[in-house]
């Protein structure tokens, strides 16, 4: 089975280094695809600091660089997106910055994991 990598980036400049790390993932096997995804929250801007056009740049400068699929969207349910993103695009990876660890058992990548078994996660 071809690999689908799925990189969840949020709004730090750090997304970088994961979509490299995707990117790293996916060389392994030549016939695999490489997602790159950015839900955001309906009131929130896409990446701190930046504008949004800033952010979009920044985000496709580096997709294009390591060949994935770059998609952007808004959504009230921000890990109901990214389940029904993977479950349609057949993902077998995932990859996730480091998680949230004030509460381990439902954090972030925990409910994503909850909702995507069978996935392998790479943090």
């Amino acid at each position: 089975m071809h690999k689908k990598v799925l990189v969840c980036v949020t709004q730090q400049r750090t997304c970088e280094s994961l979509i490299r790390q995707g990117s790293m993932l996916s060389r392994d096997d030549e016939d695999s695809n490489l997602y790159v995804i950015h839900v955001v929250n309906e009131k929130d801007k896409l990446l701190y600091n930046l504008s949004d056009g800033d952010a979009l740049e920044y985000l496709f400068e580096i997709t294009k660089e390591v060949g994935a699929n770059l998609v952007v969207k808004r959504s009230k349910d921000v890990i109901k997106t990214i389940v029904d993103y993977a479950i349609e695009n057949e993902i077998t990876h995932v990859v996730l910055g480091t998680p949230n660890v004030q509460d381990p058992a439902n954090n972030f990548a925990s409910k994503l994991k909850r909702k995507l078994p069978g996935r392998e996660f790479i943090i």
